[in-house]
């Protein structure tokens, strides 16, 4: 139970109701010991047809905590004919001590208190309650008894919750917190009113046209494994076929509707009856992914149900796209808009934990710097269009070469470098390797109708024989380069160290003359 605001305050009735009620609780509280008499004695009082016009509980308990009536509104939250066989264990339940303790107090005091509160039903839902009480005095004063009067609040209180809840999400989107704590904190903000329902939310995948998963923090693990990374379609479930018409889907019943066909063995296996899908769009007009509610029961969203979705959706929504404008920032921050390859801002960090992973674990790494031999000829006499063209295919050409494990980047102009970050080959072989990216990146390039021929100067080094920081390495490879442009161009040659610790029969076994 949660109290809150308790103390004095004005009753929910009119004062000369309220006056009149506790004058004939009085009269009648004298025949509490006739237990047969309580059935008829209530019965009589004339005031029961006018409460029970009231939404509002009304029910009244002796100086025991007996109770001697209930109005109609009471009597259906109790469910129950028979107030007089009542008390406070049977009104309350869980919350029986608790209550009867208070009740009890308040009658010894004398005083009215008012706070919210919350019960239990007996389907698992919470119950918010404003609820009065009010101690009945006999004609001396005394106290016979307790009026209590209840407003149900839970709407309210629902709407109070998801306002707090929706500025809380708004807040954790404004600070950058990480998209999956802001959809599962979206996904609980809907289901906490709601009885039965698990949220989902997944995320459109433009490349390959799926939805991965995003969020479903009270779906079975086992489920949201097995549609992650479903493609959308026009009979796609729920969620894939609303990101596919981009509009909202609602299935009544799962194991009957078509669109299901392919798919309801699956949710009837984690009784999941009907699902409720709304594509989550951004301010461009695309698909961003889908919000969607499943039940347990086979119907239709209740308005709450559809209004919950609608802000969701809307707040989903703004954190996917928040989060994909922030991550396309990012990675223009570090890589190349020309090329998409990682620029200097990316490359020296991932350089530097590359050397230190290979300090610890004793390995070499291979470095390769790359300038392009004739590209001023080409972007001068073809135009800086054809010399973009050139700088694109050839990065392209760089990253079908490695591995995902190394590292290709373009410093600037035309030149770019190449790290190989776990050669496990001797260097002879790397060398050869090197060579090989070499003349592929030389390969005729078709473009407007011109057949260009771009061929590079490769410098290389490695780690640890000549250097172990970042810049060294850089600077002997770079240095080599030049060797190579020196020595007549389109060839490869390695840092000076590499040669005085393995002789030029190192590259000469590596890369023979053509």
């Amino acid at each position: 139970m949660t109290d809150a605001m308790a103390g004095s305050g004005s009753s929910l009735l009119p004062d000369d109701t309220l006056q009149d009620l506790r004058q004939r609780l009085i009269r009648i509280s004298t025949l509490f010991s006739a237990e047969d008499g309580h059935s008829t004695v209530i019965q009589t009082l004339d005031a029961r047809a006018l409460l029970d016009q009231f939404s509002e509980e009304v029910h009244m308990t002796d100086r025991l905590g007996r109770l001697v009536f209930a109005n109609s509104a009471a009597m259906s939250r109790m469910r129950t004919h028979a107030p007089l066989t009542l008390t406070a264990e049977n009104i309350y339940c869980d919350e029986a001590e608790a209550r009867f303790l208070l009740e009890q107090e308040l009658m010894a005091r004398g005083t009215v208190d008012e706070r919210e509160e919350v019960i239990a039903e007996p389907d698992g839902r919470k119950v918010w309650l404003f609820t009065t009480r009010t101690p009945l005095r006999g004609d001396e004063g005394q106290v016979v008894g307790l009026m209590v009067m209840s407003r149900d609040i839970t709407e309210r209180k629902q709407h109070d919750e998801t306002r707090l809840a929706y500025a809380q999400t708004l807040e954790m989107i404004a600070r950058g917190k990480p998209l999956r704590d802001i959809l599962e904190r979206i996904c609980l903000m809907v289901q906490q009113p709601l009885t039965g329902i698990c949220a989902s939310i997944l995320l459109f995948e433009e490349e390959t046209a799926t939805l991965r998963h995003g969020a479903a923090p009270s779906l079975p693990d086992a489920y949201t494994r097995i549609v992650d990374g479903v493609q959308i379609g026009p009979r796609v479930g729920s969620c894939g076929t609303a990101a596919w018409r981009r509009e909202a889907v609602i299935v009544r019943d799962i194991q009957t509707d078509p669109l299901w066909s392919d798919f309801k063995e699956l949710a009837g296996a984690f009784d999941l009856r009907s699902c409720w899908s709304t594509p989550l769009m951004g301010a461009d007009g695309a698909v961003l992914g889908t919000f969607a509610l499943y039940s347990q029961t086979v119907r239709e969203p209740s308005e709450a149900e559809i209004r919950m979705t609608s802000l969701a959706s809307d707040l989903a929504g703004i954190a996917i796209e928040r989060a994909r404008n922030e991550q396309k920032i990012r990675y223009m921050a570090h890589h190349d808009p020309l090329t998409g390859l990682p620029n200097r801002a990316l490359f020296w960090p991932q350089f530097s934990r590359a050397l230190a992973q290979a300090a610890r674990e004793n390995r070499k790494i291979t470095v390769a710097y790359i300038d392009l031999d004739n590209f001023k000829q080409i972007n001068d006499g073809l135009g800086h269009a054809v010399g973009d063209e050139v700088l694109k295919v050839i990065s392209q050409r760089l990253i079908e070469s490695i591995r995902s494990t190394d590292l290709a980047v373009r410093l600037g102009g035309d030149e770019f470098a190449i790290v190989f970050s776990n050669p496990m080959q001797d260097e002879a072989h790397v060398l050869r390797r090197l060579d090989e990216i070499r003349r592929l990146m030389a390969a005729p390039i078709e473009f407007e109708g011109h057949s260009i021929h771009a061929t590079s100067s490769m410098g290389v080094a490695f780690f640890p024989k000549d250097g172990t920081t970042p810049e060294e390495l850089l600077a002997r490879a770079d240095a080599a380069m030049y060797e190579a442009k020196a020595g007549g161009r389109d060839k490869l040659e390695v840092a000076p160290m590499t040669r005085i610790v393995s002789g030029r029969s190192l590259l000469a076994e590596a890369c023979p003359a053509e």
